[in-house]
């Protein structure tokens, strides 16, 4: 195949690295890699030719295209053959249009993109079915890898897991004991895993999977690896194409370690270089008040940056004081005229609530980030006219205790305001009556 890929560092260090070769940062600088592609091979075709390609390949059963990342195969990574591809079907997920909830905010145009309608619950998937496949094509090419492992506040365990499952590949997840929900814990343990649960935060099990991962037989899965940022960045190349191939003006997404929005603003950046748009989104990084890093660095204008203890949040997988894509975002925000939002504790669970109230059904990550749009929206910064993106990175239905806390008013210092409690009723007819229509009366 004409259409070739490797590493090279984001300071713009002269050095690059193979696909297959066993590396994460730069050996000259210690800088973050990428993954850069050979865009003059790419523009041999016309922006009119993908745009057609993508849409013919989308959501189709011709293996790999009909998988949201595969149908991008040359945009992503060409250099794995398509045998020693691992795919779930993942991405292609919803671009839901919220317009009850956008009334509400007095927006015309509101979308959110459900990355959370995907084989493991979240937008983790999209990165894992790359890193996973290299890792096949590395081992079928003589490459001596024993297993995969990263460190995981719950999604990117699940997503690992079942991709390793599904390729043969044993999988190693490092969770912080009783920080993960019992659907995300159960995944990798359903999965084969070897389930790590160490007395420490995301940020020690990160420490730690790296130490572990110097060993180059055990392959680090993280979003430090580049390879992850890839099947990611479909995120903004579907936005766009599910909008007949136009840019919205505003794309709001939670962030965490940050991989998430590097991959955003990377998709972005390559349809511009290939000629698919020809404007730029305003990115909105949101981050829970208790795991705050980068807000804290934006709010310096990015001339300081301070890793902070994390405290705990209901937001659990953005629980992170050391983003290890903290560069990679900052370089990102910049490009794209970028802003960082703050949600405390109870704006999360209550934005969370509000827009279930409205056909929803959002992970507690996704209540930071419409968090982070009502306060914009309240300050003027996003017009009613304008068209806006939320990312929903997992589907809510990993969060149950969350949910059900808010409900229950069990959740510390929530008032839930949106509380739906079921009524507890005799098996009688009259009584079952009367509560209906004093329930709809009320709400008339």
């Amino acid at each position: 195949m004409a259409y070739k890929a490797w590493f090279s560092c984001i300071r713009g260090c002269a050095e690059t690295y193979p696909l297959d070769e066993v590396v994460y940062s730069c050996k000259n600088c210690g800088g973050l890699l990428e993954v850069t592609h050979d865009d003059g091979e790419l523009k041999k075709r016309s922006a009119q030719e993908w745009k057609t390609l993508f849409d013919e390949r989308y959501r189709r059963n011709a293996w790999p295209y009909g998988s949201g990342v595969w149908g991008k195969k040359e945009w992503i990574c060409p250099y794995v053959e398509d045998d020693n591809i691992v795919s779930l079907y993942e991405g292609a997920s919803n671009l839901f249009w919220t317009e009850r909830f956008g009334n509400e905010l007095g927006l015309e145009n509101l979308w959110v993109k459900l990355c959370g309608n995907s084989h493991t619950g979240s937008f983790k998937d999209l990165g894992m079915t790359v890193l996973v496949s290299v890792v096949k094509q590395m081992i079928a090419d003589g490459k001596n890898i024993d297993a995969v492992a990263c460190a995981s506040t719950g999604d990117t365990s699940a997503a690992l897991a079942a991709y390793c499952a599904a390729a043969g590949i044993p999988a190693i997840v490092f969770l912080p004991k009783d920080k993960v929900s019992t659907a995300q814990l159960i995944q990798p343990l359903a999965n084969g895993a070897m389930v790590l649960s160490l007395d420490t935060d995301f940020d020690g099990c990160m420490e730690l999977v790296k130490e572990v991962t110097a060993d180059d037989t055990i392959y680090l899965a993280n979003s430090m690896n580049s390879l992850r940022v890839e099947g990611q960045k479909t995120v903004a190349l579907e936005i766009v194409q599910q909008l007949d191939w136009n840019v919205p003006d505003v794309i709001i997404i939670p962030g965490g370690n940050l991989g998430n929005v590097s991959a955003l603003g990377k998709g972005f950046l390559q349809m511009e270089s290939l000629g698919l748009i020809s404007k730029r989104p305003k990115i909105v990084v949101a981050q829970a008040q208790n795991a705050n890093p980068l807000y804290r660095s934006y709010k310096t204008g990015f001339k300081e940056f301070q890793p902070m203890q994390a405290k705990k949040t209901l937001a659990n997988a953005i629980q992170i004081g050391n983003p290890v894509s903290f560069e990679k975002a900052v370089k990102v925000l910049k490009e794209f005229d970028g802003v960082v939002e703050e949600a405390t504790e109870s704006e999360l669970a209550e934005a969370a609530a509000r827009g279930d109230r409205t056909g929803m059904f959002n992970c507690p990550h996704t209540g930071v980030a419409l968090a982070a749009l009502i306060k914009l929206v309240d300050r003027g910064e996003i017009k009613s006219s304008d068209q806006v993106v939320v990312v929903s990175t997992a589907h809510g239905l990993k969060f149950t205790e969350f949910k059900l806390g808010y409900h229950e008013g069990k959740l510390e210092g929530i008032e839930s305001r949106y509380a739906n409690r079921p009524i507890e009723l005799p098996a009688k007819a009259d009584a079952v009556k009367k509560a209906i229509y004093e329930t709809l009366n009320k709400k008339a």
